[in-house]
């Protein structure tokens, strides 16, 4: 993919948006304000995608703003106070997905169940759970990948580069530690808009 290009063409297999006088809105958006994809998305039409760091809500504005840019449709989870209203609305037909952060059980089985249910989906998650600093991620995405029988794929935010990195696709082992101990490694480069991965 051509890192000035935001629009250029995705895989085939990939979940995709139909086309619409919004993508080159945010293309041009994102352009002007200096930022890059770097990489090249993977021609898999189920995956993980895990999003690191994530220090500010400008994350989830600027992955939004790639998303409809490039017209990929990857569904993502957020909480749920963010759905009400006209945003809610928005967020929905971008492909958000609500979820209650005080009661998680259960959302690993929703998630695997969907990808089961579906020929083409792509999820994004950010690990970390949360814009504050952690000392460990949480694991839903691991064990979604897991039970889905579906590869990770990781992508970053480096702001001091303004570019949203694509990663190599990356497949859960029988070993969770040793999984998050080399996801962490690959992250320790990239710095977020106010912290790395913890």
């Amino acid at each position: 993919m051509n890192a000035s290009l935001v629009a250029a063409p995705l895989p085939p297999a990939m979940p995709q948006f139909p086309s619409n006088p919004f993508r080159s809105l945010c293309a041009q958006w994102l352009h002007i304000c200096g930022w890059r994809l770097l990489g090249e998305f993977p021609n898999e039409a189920k995956l993980v995608l895990i999003a690191a760091p994530h220090s500010s809500w400008w994350d989830g504005f600027l992955g939004l703003l790639f998303k409809v840019a490039i017209g990929a449709d990857i569904a993502f989870m957020g909480k749920r106070e963010l759905f009400r209203g006209p945003l809610g609305w928005a967020l929905r037909q971008l492909g958000g997905m609500p979820i209650e952060r005080s009661a998680t059980h259960g959302v690993v089985e929703q998630i695997v169940d969907r990808f089961h249910a579906s020929t083409q989906f792509w999820v994004g998650i950010a690990p970390e759970g949360t814009r504050k600093h952690v000392r460990a991620w949480r694991t839903g995405f691991w064990h979604i990948a897991r039970a889905a029988d579906v590869p990770i794929l990781p992508v970053s935010f480096d702001y001091p580069s303004k570019t949203i990195a694509i990663g190599p696709l990356f497949h859960a082992g029988a070993d969770m530690h040793a999984d998050l101990v080399a996801l962490h490694a690959y992250y320790a480069p990239f710095r977020g808009k106010h912290r790395n991965v913890g």
